[in-house]
């Protein structure tokens, strides 16, 4: 009798919680009208970051493609030249593919750059239709130029980005 009446008020218990949701609004978004704002850490589609001049921040190192776990990452290096400047550096990357269909949004490429040319960005708004588009180029994951920047390839002064450093001098 008594386990009897315990189901009885655990079920009333239920129903309460169940009917109590009945007058709450929806907790819903009309997507793609409203879209959900994102978390501070949340990491989704990649971004290739450029300088404020417009070269861009990839030297073609492919440090990211080696501490990519998924091996989502190609990166294929060309020489920059005066008339054909890409990045600041000698090299810059002139493939760079990421398999969207492979990344699993570790964000390790992000870490392993050192000169924080990749970023995992805030759009979640990733679809294909075949195969073939879920392969990000180059150009594709590039941003756009920032204003009073230009575009690359960027003719420069022959020399200017060649330039050593001085050593310091020892004082002893």
């Amino acid at each position: 009798m008594l386990n009897a009446i315990k189901s009885f008020l655990e079920l009333l218990k239920g129903m309460w919680i169940t009917f109590s949701q009945i007058f709450r609004g929806p907790q819903t978004y009309t997507y793609p009208e409203v879209k959900r704002p994102v978390r501070q850490r949340f990491k989704g589609r990649h971004v290739l970051k450029r300088y404020d001049n417009g070269l861009e921040k990839c030297i073609g190192c492919a440090l990211c493609a080696a501490a990519c776990p998924a091996d989502a990452i190609f990166v294929e290096a060309s020489e920059n030249t005066d008339e054909r400047r890409f990045s600041p550096g000698e090299r810059y990357a002139s493939t760079y593919e990421i398999n969207m269909l492979r990344c699993i949004f570790c964000g390790y490429c992000e870490d392993a750059c050192p000169t924080e040319a990749i970023i995992l960005g805030d759009n979640y708004e990733l679809s294909f239709t075949d195969r073939s588009q879920s392969i990000y180029t180059r150009e594709k994951l590039l941003e756009t130029v920032p204003p009073g920047g230009l575009p690359t390839p960027q003719q420069v002064e022959p020399g200017l980005f060649d330039r050593s450093i001085p050593m310091m001098e020892d004082p002893d």
